[in-house]
């Protein structure tokens, strides 16, 4: 009677036993994983895209009307170097006599100055500004000095020269109402009858 006693509570045991471990089992390791309350399911949604912001277009402005300045110098070509486009061994011409001429209007413009003690000679005409420089041309008239007077067509002295646009200083530039031009430098040379000496 006692062994049947003992057999009844060992198979009790061994029941509880197999009964607790299908429990834990069932709650250690469940047949389907819980659902996540995170987003790690889904794909992270995109931020949204806005085009590229484009800078404001640059204002254009007209462009400043200012006068017209010009300059240049004007020299005596000895005769050793007649013929040839060569400042060597020159003399500033004193009283040489240089013209601008304007063909872009109606009315010509035509103005004519002398050349200072070194050669230096400076036209600022009063009914010219940069609308109307590209048809105006620089050219010789005369020379004070008999042996040294005809025209050379250096640098377009003869012939006419265009107007060469000389830029300021960035500072003079904006405060100044004309705009700078050059010309030359120009030379007068001694007739082909004058001997070389």
């Amino acid at each position: 009677m006692a062994f049947v006693h003992s057999t009844n509570a060992l198979f009790f045991s061994l029941l509880l036993l197999c009964a607790s471990i299908t429990v834990y089992a069932d709650k250690a390791s469940p047949a389907y994983p819980p659902h996540s309350h995170g987003h790690y399911d889904h794909a992270p949604t995109p931020a949204p895209s806005h085009p590229p912001i484009k800078p404001p277009p640059t204002p254009s402005y007209p462009p400043v009307r200012k006068m017209v300045a010009i300059r240049g110098m004007v020299f005596c070509n000895f005769c050793n170097y007649r013929g040839f486009d060569t400042l060597t061994n020159v003399l500033p011409l004193a009283g040489a006599v240089l013209k601008l001429q304007c063909n872009n209007t109606k009315i010509p413009l035509v103005e004519q100055t002398e050349a200072d003690a070194k050669g230096f000679f400076f036209f600022m005409p009063q009914k010219l500004s940069t609308f109307a420089w590209h048809k105006c041309k620089v050219s010789l008239v005369s020379s004070p000095l008999a042996w040294c007077g005809v025209p050379s067509n250096q640098n377009g002295g003869a012939a006419g020269a265009t107007l060469i646009p000389t830029p300021l200083p960035p500072v003079n530039q904006t405060e100044s109402k004309f705009m700078l031009f050059t010309v030359g430098p120009f030379a007068f040379e001694p007739p082909k009858k004058f001997p070389c000496h």
